[in-house]
C-alpha cells in the first residue's frame, strides 16, 4: 500500500475516533450519535453497482457515524491481498423520514485503483493508479408491512480524470424483506432488485438479489449475492455473478454527558 493510500485510511479512522470521543461529551437531552458499520470477507468483491466485480476474494470495512438526520459514511475495499480496489466516502440526509416513508439523498467522492504497468525511468513498473469520481444519489422507500418495503434507488456518477467512465446512470427496482423467521433464534433477509445501468453509450438491464442469515443478538452472518444479465451491450458485462461473505457487524450509541 503506498503512502498516499495509507493516509487517506488513516485520516479515515481518526475521523472516526475523533467524531466518536467528541460524542461522548455533550448533553444528554440532545440526540445520540450513532456509530455502526461492518467487516465482511468474501470469496469476490462485489461493488455497488453489481455488474462490477473484483474477480477475486476481498475484504469491505463499512463505517458509520449518524446524527439527526445527517449520516457520514465510508466503504474502504480491499482484496485478501491487501490491496486496494475501491473507497468511497459519503454524507448522506434524510429529506423525509418517517414510519411508512422515507426519502434520501446522498454524495461521495469514490476513489476507484488499478494496478497498470508504466514507464518509469525508461524501465516498466507496477504502479498503482488512482481514478477519482464524483456521485449522487437518490432512495425513496415506502414501508408496506414491518418487514416489508419498497423502493427505488438511482446513482448519477461522473468520472473526473483521464480513462474513467464519464457519465454513469444507476437505477434500481428495490424489495426488501427482513426478518423472516427460520425459529425462534435464526432469521433472513432479502432482497431482491431490477436495475438499469447506462454506461456513456452502453446500456443493461439486470436482476440481482442478496440472502442474508443472521442469528438473533449475534454479530455474525452469511450472505450472497447473485447477479444475472437480462440484455445487455456493455463492453466486458458478465452473465451471471455470485458471491457468499462472512460479516461481522457491530452497532453502538453515544449520548453526551
Amino acid at each position: 500500500m503506498n503512502k498516499n493510500i495509507k493516509k487517506v485510511v488513516l485520516l479515515s479512522v481518526l475521523l472516526h475516533l475523533a467524531y466518536s470521543s467528541f460524542s461522548q461529551k455533550t448533553d444528554s437531552t440532545k440526540s445520540a450519535t450513532h456509530f455502526f458499520g461492518s467487516v465482511s470477507v468474501t470469496n469476490n468483491g462485489i461493488s455497488i453497482v453489481p455488474s462490477f466485480s473484483l474477480g477475486k476474494p476481498a475484504v469491505q470495512f463499512d463505517l458509520s457515524i449518524e446524527k439527526k438526520r445527517f449520516s457520514f459514511e465510508q466503504d474502504l475495499r480491499f482484496s485478501l491481498a491487501g490491496k486496494p480496489w475501491g473507497f468511497l466516502f459519503w454524507g448522506r440526509y434524510k429529506l423525509v423520514n418517517n414510519d411508512k416513508f422515507k426519502i434520501g439523498i446522498g454524495t461521495h467522492l469514490g476513489l476507484n485503483f488499478r494496478t497498470s504497468v508504466l514507464p518509469i525511468n525508461g524501465d516498466s513498473s507496477e504502479a498503482t493508479v488512482v481514478r477519482r469520481y464524483f456521485a449522487t444519489e437518490l432512495f425513496p422507500r415506502y414501508s408496506l408491512t414491518k418487514n416489508i418495503s419498497v423502493g427505488v434507488y438511482y446513482l448519477y456518477s461522473h468520472g473526473l480524470d483521464a480513462g474513467t467512465i464519464g457519465n454513469t446512470h444507476f437505477i434500481t427496482f428495490n424489495t426488501n424483506f427482513s426478518n423472516i423467521k427460520i425459529t425462534d433464534q435464526f432469521f433472513m433477509r432479502f432482497n431482491p432488485q431490477l436495475y438499469y445501468l447506462k454506461l456513456d453509450a452502453e446500456d443493461g438491464y439486470y436482476f440481482t438479489s442478496t440472502l442474508t442469515l443472521a442469528k438473533k443478538n449475534f454479530p455474525l452472518s452469511v450472505s450472497s449475492t447473485i447477479d444475472k444479465e437480462i440484455n445487455s451491450n456493455i463492453t466486458g458485462s458478465k452473465d451471471f455473478i455470485w458471491n457468499i461473505s462472512l460479516a461481522y457487524a457491530f452497532d453502538k450509541k453515544f449520548v453526551k454527558l
